[in-house]
């Protein structure tokens, strides 16, 4: 098994790459992540009772090693997962699908799509609705480049396409026409666990692309 305290700590698995990821250091209280596999990993977290993220440990999908393809290139992007919050706390579960560009940067967009969401609310204002697959999103965005799928009821597990997310949201003019994408990954944004342990546990994440 592998095991990371690490802040950056990370590890690669079968073409995906399990992140540690304590972005925000600055505020970030201790965490462990424990990893057999891409799609079998669990993370200890222990993160104060405020409202700002902490972390995003995630595990991920790196495009032409972030140089990233135009969306057009492909037919089908689709993903599954599997993951469950520790229902304490402000957290959301959630893709995090960075077009055009990885971080912060012109042009670039962060789409998201959140899976799970309990006591946490997305950047932006809610424009929009988007229904697939029986699931029924809230839209919300920003004018910085930032769009989340917030799904209207808890997701455990499932499939997304996200190809039909970027068309719709290109279609919106949310996006520019044919982004490339950079990165797809999966996980938890910790905002707090009421500064007590709390568990995120993945048991399933894969990314189709073709």
């Amino acid at each position: 098994m592998f095991t990371t305290s690490d802040p950056d700590g990370g590890w690669s698995d079968g073409g995906y790459y399990v992140h540690n990821n304590m972005w925000n250091q600055d505020e970030a209280g201790p965490e462990t992540l424990y990893a057999c596999s891409h799609d079998n990993w669990y993370v200890e977290s222990t993160q104060r009772d405020t409202t700002s993220v902490k972390t995003y440990p995630n595990v991920h999908k790196d495009i032409n090693n972030l140089r990233g393809a135009p969306v057009g290139d492909y037919s089908t992007i689709t993903s599954t997962f599997a993951g469950r919050g520790p229902q304490s706390g402000i957290y959301d579960v959630a893709y995090d699908v960075w077009l055009n560009g990885v971080g912060q940067g012109q042009g670039v967009t962060e789409l998201m799509v959140w899976t799970e969401n309990h006591n946490q609310v997305p950047s932006g204002t809610k424009t929009a609705t988007y229904s697939a697959g029986g699931v029924t999103y809230d839209v919300w965005r920003n004018d910085s480049g930032y769009i989340a799928f917030v799904a209207r009821n808890t997701l455990y597990s499932g499939s997304v396409d996200l190809k039909a997310m970027i068309t719709w949201a290109v279609g919106r003019g949310y996006i520019p026409q044919n982004p490339t994408v950079n990165q797809i990954g999966y996980g938890v944004e910790f905002c707090s666990t009421d500064n007590t342990p709390a568990r995120f546990t993945l048991s399933d994440f894969s990314v189709t692309m073709k």
